[in-house]
């Protein structure tokens, strides 16, 4: 090589995260010698064209690039799939991922980053074991539910939510959709055993743990970020044109009553579909009038964090602003769309007091501001459903009487405004209102091997406050009805309906206000030793209380504080990173409980082999399979949040000293009462109420090919015992004013999860991610207490998902009536069946059809199968990601009565009904929609198989492209990074269910899920 060819080489290493890489070595391959980045993760070293450098980093794989004519590189390295010294989080601290024996799943923050200001709507199919699912889009009201391995309870009012801890704090589902994912250092599920049993009390239905970013020393780097997102509905439902929607509408008054009076004669059907005054012929969209097609997001993040040797911070704010679909009135001096404006700010301080003692303080807080209507959005989407299309105008132009009233001219029918204008009820009002959380935190963690090596000790104490109160200010609409219609001259009149009532001045009302308080006091003491380089043993011992108050409870009872205390602890032994044992217990105490079944101990063991470190496995054999390890676990995990929240202490009695169904009444002619009512008992006392209690059993097996795939299996199974249930058999002669509540159910689950990842960097600075997992968890009732159903034992419960469905079997429609006389009797509320019917199948034989012919329908409403699978890629600036969500196994019913057209004269009709229902012209035995009916037909609403329907999908759940702006034009700007993305989520969906979006299930009727459109930008310096 020339020598005068060799030139000076800077570059910048960084993470996968964009942040610098401090202390990387930087090397020329085969050239001794090299260099070390520094802070900002820069290097500075001489290289020939056509040489080679290679970065290496502890976790990471080693990055190679070829030296060109540049003189200035940026490096990006990928995190090692497994590295000894990669630390997983676990209950109540860390452990090297290679000694992990728990099943716990963990993504990067980077894989949650999705357009949306609520977390919670990213877990579904991120994450092996996560059971998750989203049926509202409505800003404020779209929490995802999400289970841990599937639903394994049932009665409860909590059922099968997961315990959530954020810095060790025990906090609820609004609190995790709030988090930003900047904010977030890691993000872990403990799903077994071992990984939730120091949970005890909390931890029988999974935990998800979430740790928030602290600083690190050196100068301070800032990070900013800014998203503009559009959202829209996924899938709006589509109704039949009010012309179709009349027509159809005499045809179901005639194909009952071929003598019935018709709703709509020729001359309005025509008038209308000739587009004349729709004054007087409306022909009324009420989704355009309610509803707009997109709105307008926007998200702002911005951090800062860094530190010297003493002291580190990290600090942090964002600001929301999502907006909703509703319409709103330009008279009006307020806006009734929904905004919903969230501000958050972080802080975490970490101070190295000495060089044994560092304290950790760390303050939190959320304000969220809301403005919108005075109901729900999904009630105003109901409300469509329920109203006339060509009934009346949503606002009436005024005539000559009324061509000066200052206020709006809602439009109303009837003698004293007897329909719901859903316009008027949009837009009369809004409520405002405002919640606020703070938490502020502190840590003392102290070194104490001047007592033992690896010893350690920590205390921490946690406030959590919350406030909420909501005002209503809204005025009494006027209503108007069309009187007369003048043809000749084309007026018409209007007559008010309530002109004594109707107001434009608002009124202030006040809701619901709720204060509470919780405190939280935590210390542990942990131990991590390893002795002759071989034998590694791990303590843990800590001991936690919490105490949570609400200031307006409601009762006495309520009132007092909550209060749970507990002792957990953790021993661990690996040898030679080859053979690892664990165990672990809760030892928990709760207040719900009489003394004698006040503490519940739960234990967990696990085992842990790593067959690929053992001495005599081939060298040759880990170039393919570089990694073989096998575990299982078993043990216990407590849950006392059974039953209903309110029912504090099973063990005393509830007792109400003021019913009035129970009234006294005394004298010669009982002419005279007690006033306040008599006595009832509203639960009995019952010391004998305990723990339930999930018996965990776990299966794995982690393997690692080629150093770029890692793949994660497990098998899981529970029992879970000693289920809350109210009685079914007890005595009447007891005399017992309610059913008492006893331990007595069982359930018991099984599945299997696996997950998928690959790893790879090319030699030429590509990059490729690609990740996939799978989720299969069905549950059972394995004890139901339940009437003797020895007779019909398709109507047990036993046997049968935690989550099914029950209902008649729905065979077809009715042929004619002489099929109607030769079936099975079906008559519900007396109503006889006609052709065009729907016709249910007699499952004992008795000839006639009644509850008794109810069997399990469809599969479980909660999906059984949740997986996805997408990657991301990256080349010199370029990245692209794609993630697709899928749900399998789950089935879902239409409420007919919810969807069944024209009752009452309001309800709307479905552009499916209309195309497909059963009619003298299309006899369709399997028609979507049975014989029309103009007032209701109980018939055709009980549940069934014939309005289940396939919950399956497949989604495109997110798509992001971005561009890093090159560092060699950001530094002179003195900015490190500099980077343009495009993303969207929800964006297509394939299923055979095409009425709404199928997430939503039976709830499609309700605020639609949202598709969103983001273009965002992110600058570091």
């Amino acid at each position: 090589m020339n020598q005068k060819s060799k030139k000076q080489i800077k570059g910048t290493v960084l993470d996968e995260n964009e942040e610098p890489v401090i202390g990387a070595t930087v090397v020329v391959i085969g050239v001794a010698g090299g260099g070390i980045t520094d802070m900002d993760g820069k290097f500075t070293l001489s290289a020939f064209p056509n040489q080679e450098l290679e970065v290496s980093y502890l976790g990471y794989q080693n990055a190679r690039i070829k030296v060109t004519d540049k003189s200035t590189y940026v490096i990006r390295m990928k995190p090692k799939i497994d590295e000894l010294e990669e630390v997983t989080v676990v209950a109540f601290a860390k452990q090297k991922k290679e000694s992990v024996i728990a099943s716990v799943s963990t993504i990067k923050p980077a894989e949650l980053k999705v357009p949306s200001s609520n977390l919670t709507t990213a877990l579904a199919g991120r994450m092996s074991g996560i059971i998750s699912y989203q049926t509202s889009g409505e800003p404020g009201k779209d929490n995802a539910q999400f289970f841990v391995r599937g639903v394994t309870t049932f009665e409860g009012e909590t059922r099968a939510n997961p315990l959530i801890l954020i810095d060790g704090i025990e906090m609820g589902t609004d609190d995790l959709a709030r988090l930003q994912t900047d904010d977030i250092a890691s993000f872990s599920v403990m799903k077994d055993a071992t990984a939730a049993a120091l949970y005890g009390s909390r931890g029988a239905n999974g935990v998800i743990l979430v740790s928030t970013k602290q600083g690190s020393e050196g100068k301070a780097k800032v990070s900013i970020r800014y998203e503009l997102a559009m959202s829209r509905p996924t899938r709006t439902v589509d109704l039949a044109d009010p012309i179709t929607y009349m027509k159809l509408h005499n045809e179901a008054v005639r194909t009952r009553d071929p003598l019935g009076a018709l709703p709509y004669s020729e001359e309005k059907i025509a008038s209308t579909a000739a587009g004349l005054n729709p004054q007087v012929y409306p022909a009324i969209d009420w989704k355009e009038m309610l509803f707009k097609d997109q709105a307008i997001n926007h998200r702002f993040n911005f951090n800062i964090s860094g530190g010297g040797k003493v002291a580190r911070y990290y600090l942090s704010g964002s600001y929301s602003k999502d907006s909703g679909l509703l319409q709103v009135n330009g008279k009006n001096s307020f806006n009734n769309n929904i905004s919903l404006q969230r501000m958050i700010m972080r802080a975490t301080v970490n101070i190295n007091m000495t060089k044994s003692t560092e304290v950790v303080v760390r303050m939190y807080g959320t304000f969220d501001d809301y403005t919108g209507p005075l109901k729900d959005g999904s009630k105003f989407y109901e409300m469509v459903m329920n109203t006339n299309p060509v009934m009346f105008q949503p606002v009436y132009q005024p005539d000559e009487r009324y061509k000066n009233a200052p206020n709006i001219l809602f439009g109303n029918a009837g003698t004293n405004a007897d329909y719901t204008n859903p316009y008027a009820e949009l837009v009369k009002g809004y409520k405002d209102y405002s919640a606020t959380t703070i938490v502020a935190q502190v840590e003392l963690k102290q070194n104490l091997e001047f007592i033992t090596k690896g010893l350690n000790a920590r205390v921490l104490a946690n406030t959590n406050r919350y406030s909420y109160f909501d005002v209503s200010r809204q005025y009494v609409p006027f209503f108007y009805r069309l009187d007369s219609y003048d043809k000749f001259t084309n007026t018409y009149q209007l007559s008010a309906l309530n002109e004594d009532k109707g107001s434009e001045a608002l009124q202030y009302t006040e809701g619901p206000k709720t204060i509470n308080t919780s405190y939280y006091l935590e210390a542990a003491v942990d131990y991590n030793r390893v002795f002759n380089e071989k034998h590694t043993v791990t303590g843990l011992l800590v001991g936690t209380m919490r105490e949570y108050k609400e200031a307006n409870a409601g009762s006495l009872l309520l009132s007092l504080p909550h209060r749970n205390i507990g002792l957990a602890g953790r021993a661990t032994y690996s040898y030679d990173s080859r053979y690892f044992g664990e165990l672990n217990f809760g030892y928990n105490g709760s207040e719900r409980f009489a003394k004698k079944n006040r503490w519940g101990f739960f234990p967990s063991i696990g085992a842990g082999y790593i067959i690929s470190n053992e001495h005599f496995y081939p060298e040759s054999w880990k170039k393919v399979m570089n990694k073989l390890k096998l575990k299982a676990t078993y043990g216990l995990v407590g849950n006392d949040a059974i039953g209903n929240t309110k029912d504090r202490f099973f063990y005393l009695s509830n007792v109400n000293v003021a019913d009035a169904g129970k009234n006294i009444a005394f004298g010669t002619d009982l002419s005279y009462s007690h006033p306040g009512g008599g006595v009832s008992f509203v639960r009995y006392p019952n010391e004998d109420i305990s723990w339930e209690t999930a018996y965990k059993t776990d299966f794995g097996v982690e393997i690692g090919l080629f150093d770029k795939v890692e793949i994660i299996a497990d098998y899981f199974s529970e029992r879970r015992k000693n289920i809350l249930m109210t009685r079914a058999h007890v005595p009447s002669f007891i005399g017992l004013q309610t059913n008492p509540s006893a331990n007595v159910g069982e359930a018991k689950s099984h599945g299997f999860e696996a997950s998928v990842d690959y790893n790879h960097s090319f030699s030429n600075g590509m990059w490729l991610m690609v990740r996939g997992n799978f989720t299969y968890a069905t549950s059972e009732y394995s004890k139901y207490e339940e009437p003797d159903y020895s007779d019909t034992p398709w109507r047990r419960r036993e046997g049968n998902s935690l989550a099914q469905t029950w209902g008649y079997v729905a065979e077809r429609l009715f042929v004619d009536e002489a099929d109607v006389a030769n079936s099975p009797v079906q008559s519900f509320d007396n109503q006889k069946a006609m052709a065009g019917d729907i016709k249910y199948k007699d499952i004992n034989g008795d000839g006639q059809i009644t509850e008794t012919d109810m069997v399990p329908i469809g599969y479980p409403t909660s999906p059984e199968i949740i997986y996805g699978f997408g990657f991301s890629a990256g080349y010199k600036g370029f990245d692209l990601s794609c993630f697709f969500q899928g749900s399998a196994r789950s089935s879902f019913w239409i409420d007919p009565e919810n969807t069944a057209p024209f009752i009452g004269n309001q309800r709307t009709l479905l552009k499916a009904y209309a195309d497909d229902h059963w009619s003298e012209e299309n006899r369709n035995l399997y028609a979507l929609w049975p014989r029309l009916s103009a007032t209701k037909r109980t018939n055709n609403y009980q549940k069934s198989t014939w309005f289940m329907r396939d919950g399956s999908f497949l989604r495109l759940k997110s798509v992001e492209m971005g561009y890093t702006i090159p560092e060699k034009i950001t530094k002179k700007a003195h900015i490190s990074m500099l980077r343009f993305y495009l993303s969207g989520t929800n964006l297509l969906t394939f299923s055979k269910f095409k009425l709404w979006d199928v997430e939503m299930g039976g709830k499609g009727l309700g605020y639609p899920v949202q598709m969103v459109i983001n273009a965002g930008v992110q600058l570091n310096f």
